[in-house]
């Protein structure tokens, strides 16, 4: 992916190391010339708060023919450092036009402000320049004020450090010698440290700044005014700013885990690791048999944390549609991660590259009402990075992030769990284990029992769902979680329990049809349908786990049992040679409906000399011929 030209053109390495680039020797600038010293010496002396002044795109304020000049300005005034003036209403005018203080006398009235300094120097592409001068939509001013700040950062830290490591950007020169020097690049990290006060202040202004705008929005609730979606989208644009500066400011404070080491030797080795992770689930994965569902969310086989970027990806996707678009989208624009986001969604952008990458990602995206979703991803993003490394190197990091965002233990225990039953070890799963029993509860997400399950565990499944309180059909649940319960008691053998709770819901379903009709969120409309689903998904489990000999003593009723009938006339088709189409048989003979018991005899016998006529004589046709005339003397004999 291009980068930002600094210093001209950047080439992909010849090295083969991860992540490096090289510049064309032809654009690397003089490091002995004067302008590039003093360019030097006035981008590593320039504190932070002032950089925001010199990146603000200024025009002229002189009055021509009485309108102003509007010129891009390169200068700024000695006489008090306002950028207000173009060269040549400077040589016509006496005063500032902002402050009004006389202007300077004599040749001494302009220096060249700083990103002009830079481009001449040679430090920043001239390209740069030639963008931000000819803007022509002033609207969107405040989008090139923040690119160009973007470019005075990666100024500050990547260039400076590949100058550091140039071993020929030698200087006699004790200034130059200096900036030359790797400790500039510690101090300007210090530097970051130093502004956290600073960034604090901002923070309370954004608070203040929010809590007024709230006041003021809520004095046009119920009038249909333009200006009002203008009033919340700055709303959200400032609690979005807000929340992305509260994170970066912890990061800050922990020298963005430099020190704290990963437990993936690279990014990827992490990477391939989560498309193991991947890789396991999907082939673990139970068929989602509610296919009429518009839950989008949720694929077969996704991890946790899938579902929770998939939830900030939609939601992106309707500011879109809105005409919402962040101004803030463009500071991820080049990133290999956006690319990624771009095409493969936010699913794809993890494991995210850094940590500055995921708060980028993370709280720079999505609505801000989803803050608590967040920090609970980017507290996973933690867990993910350090566990399996020795406690006392990472769980203070974690602890402290949770108390400085009001994150409680349950929720931290959650998405710890999350991680661990997404990752595809034993070992994982077997910690989880000790700690589901303090978060399960009636707010227990419903696809840990799922998860539960396909990793063969339905014991510890079916105590989940006990703690949640959803067991036992008091409540109603989505079809999904519904299927689940019934798969978790099958797989338990708890048949009459599977039988009474479908029983159960399905009574339930179909009062609340009876009371306010059929559902319109996209499950199934009737209660008719959770029937079929719900027996067939028992019946058809069953069949694989050779219980069908109990279930067929349960007090089926009408609407149940034409699906019972379905399910085992449709096994006896696909293997004649199986006992289920018997136990048919028996399912109608115990209730003395010896028609219907007839009807199936005649059907299986066709069935199966069907069966005899389309397969030639073999040694494993003579072994099924043997079971198939078994089972048809003594289905001869019921009869």
């Amino acid at each position: 992916m291009e980068k930002h030209e600094i210093n001209g053109p950047v080439h992909p390495s010849s090295s083969g190391s991860y992540g490096r680039t090289v510049r064309s020797p032809a654009h690397q600038p003089n490091f002995n010339s004067r302008a590039v010293q003093e360019a030097l010496e006035h981008l590593a002396s320039v504190d932070l708060s002032e950089l925001f002044n010199e990146v603000k795109t200024e025009y002229c304020r002189a009055t021509r023919d009485l309108r102003r000049c509007g010129r891009y300005v390169k200068y700024v005034l000695n006489s008090c450092g306002h950028a207000s003036l173009c060269a040549e209403c400077c040589q016509r005018c006496d005063l500032c036009p902002i402050c009004r203080i006389p202007l300077a006398s004599g040749n001494n009235r302009l220096r060249l402000r700083l990103f002009d300094e830079c481009i001449d120097a040679g430090l920043i592409s001239r390209r740069y320049g030639d963008i931000f001068q000819n803007k022509e939509d002033r609207d969107d001013q405040m989008n090139a004020d923040v690119q160009q700040l973007r470019v005075y950062l990666n100024g500050k830290t990547t260039d400076v450090t590949d100058i550091c490591m140039d071993e020929t950007a030698v200087s006699s020169d004790a200034i130059t010698a200096l900036l030359l020097d790797e400790k500039v690049v510690k101090d300007w990290v210090g530097e970051m440290e130093k502004s956290l006060c600073l960034l604090h202040k901002y923070s309370a202004y954004l608070a203040s700044l929010s809590s007024i705008l709230e006041v003021l929005e809520s004095s046009f609730k119920g009038r249909p005014l333009p200006q009002l979606h203008d009033l919340h989208h700055l709303q959200e644009s400032i609690l979005k700013t807000k929340q992305h500066l509260e994170i970066i400011m912890w990061c800050i404070r922990h020298q963005f885990l430099e020190h704290v080491r990963s437990r993936h030797a690279n990014f990827t080795s992490w990477h391939n690791l989560v498309r193991e992770r991947k890789s396991a689930a999907t082939a673990r994965a139970w068929p989602d048999v509610v296919d009429r569902s518009a839950d989008s969310t949720r694929q077969d086989g996704s991890l946790f944390i899938e579902d929770a970027l998939a939830n900030l990806d939609i939601e992106q996707a309707c500011d879109q549609e809105l005409g919402e678009e962040s101004y803030f989208a463009f500071l991820l624009k080049d990133s290999a991660s956006f690319s990624r986001s771009k095409i493969e969604g936010l699913i794809g952008c993890y494991p995210f590259e850094s940590l500055q990458a995921a708060v980028d990602i993370l709280f720079l995206r999505g609505s801000s009402d989803l803050v608590v979703a967040k920090q609970a991803i980017f507290v996973y993003y933690l867990f993910d990075r350090h566990w399996s490394r020795p406690e006392e190197e990472w769980r203070d990091i974690v602890d402290d992030f949770a108390t400085s965002f009001g994150i409680n233990r349950h929720s931290l225990l959650e998405s710890f769990i999350f991680y661990l039953l997404d990752d595809h070890t034993d070992e994982a799963l077997q910690e989880s284990f000790q700690l589901l029993p303090e978060i399960s509860g009636p707010t227990t997400h419903p696809k840990i029992a799922r998860v539960l399950l396909e990793r063969q565990n339905p014991e510890v499944a079916h105590m989940v769902l006990r703690w949640s309180g959803r067991d036992d059909g008091s409540q109603l649940v989505s079809l999904s979680e519904a299927v689940t319960v019934v798969w978790v008691k099958v797989e338990c053998r708890l048949l009459t329990e599977a039988f009474t709770y479908q029983r159960m819901l399905c009574t339930k379903v179909r009062e609340k049809n009876f009371k306010y009709g059929p559902s319109e969120d996209g499950q199934c409309r009737s209660w008719m349908d959770w029937t079929e689903i719900l027996v067939s998904e028992l019946c058809c489990l069953c069949i694989r786990r050779n219980l069908v000999d109990r279930i067929i003593e349960l007090p089926w009723n009408s609407d149940e049992e034409k699906y019972i009938h379905k399910c085992l006339l449709d096994c006896a088709t696909d293997d004649p040679s199986s006992a289920n189409g018997s136990l048919l048989l028996v399912f109608y003979l115990q209730r003395y409906r010896y028609v219907e018991a007839y009807q199936v005899s005649l059907k299986l016998w066709t069935l199966e000399e069907d069966f005899i006529s389309t397969h030639s004589v073999n040694e494993e046709f003579l072994e099924v011929l043997s079971r198939m005339e078994s089972c048809r003397q003594r289905r001869k004999s019921l009869v």
